[in-house]
């Protein structure tokens, strides 16, 4: 049986947990995770930045690590791929400009292969008009535009996933576990200890 191939959506500015944490998670799992970029190849590395909750009206923003890519964007064939993921932070809000990206977007809700986002990557799930009918969370600041994408936002606590069918969503990095544990079901998954 051959190992199933995860896609993951990445720019720079990515949220640094939001990228480092399920890509490092899903690669421990079994998963090959192939981390794209648009404009970017295999070897090429985006800047992240960590997103923190310390009190004030909305999250701090820090420098993070760089992630080194490892596939080229524009070689991908999503027929390889069993699932997508979409992480955070303020790269969604320039990746949906991208139509290549909204396109992906558009395959992987079509065919109904499970899809995880969270943080501000539902920017791209609007942007693509994948959410029209379909109910997510999102960092509670990207409400308006899941409603205004015809989706139904639900508020849900900062640490827990909320799941629609193949659509498997949360509202910022401390969800990991709820969030990467609904997925991993989503996809097929079994984890028994």
């Amino acid at each position: 049986m051959s190992t199933p191939k995860l896609l993951l959506l990445a720019g720079d500015y990515v949220e640094d947990y939001e990228i480092m944490v399920p890509f490092q998670t899903l690669l421990t799992l079994g998963y090959e995770v192939h981390a794209v970029c648009p404009g970017k190849k295999s070897g090429d590395q985006v800047r992240t930045a960590i997103h923190d909750f310390e009190g004030d009206q909305t999250y701090s923003e820090k420098p993070g690590h760089n992630f080194t890519l490892n596939a080229d964007f524009d070689a991908i064939t999503l027929s390889d791929y069993a699932g997508l993921v979409i992480p955070g932070g303020r790269a969604p809000e320039y990746l949906r400009l991208n139509e290549k990206v909204l396109e992906i977007v558009r395959d992987f809700m079509t065919q109904n292969k499970p899809v995880a986002a969270i943080c501000h990557g539902l920017q791209i799930l609007a942007a693509a008009g994948a959410l029209q009918g379909r109910s997510c969370t999102a960092y509670p600041a990207c409400g308006p535009e899941v409603s205004l994408a015809g989706g139904d936002f639900v508020s849900k606590n900062v640490d827990e996933a909320y799941v629609d069918g193949n659509l498997v969503t949360a509202p910022a990095w401390p969800a990991h576990p709820a969030w990467i544990r609904e997925f991993v079901k989503v996809l097929g998954a079994k984890i028994q200890l």
